[in-house]
């Protein structure tokens, strides 16, 4: 089950999300995760499927359990697979 606590270590195809911030406007939008390369993020919007560069932006994604989580996209940069491995500290707001 994603958590908050763990939401870094799972697949996040599926999950809805929204930018909240980014480098660029054009960046910002919102709709369901559809696919997750090293470096960028696909995001489906009205039928468009619009890939951003998981390094400028800032997401909230909504779990199953209906909990918002914000996450910065810098956490996120490496294969799907390769995240599992990693060791991160949490740091809650």
């Amino acid at each position: 089950m994603i958590t908050p606590y763990n939401v870094l270590r799972h697949e996040l195809t599926g999950l809805n999300a929204r930018v909240v911030d980014a480098t660029h406007e054009g960046y910002k939008c919102s709709g369901r995760i559809v696919g997750e390369t090293r470096n960028t993020i696909k995001i489906e919007q009205k039928g468009k499927v619009k890939t951003l560069p998981k390094d400028c932006i800032v997401l909230d994604l909504a779990l199953p359990d209906k909990c918002i989580v914000r996450i910065d996209g810098k956490l996120l940069v490496s294969r799907p697979e390769d995240r599992i491995k990693k060791r991160y500290r949490i740091k809650f707001v």
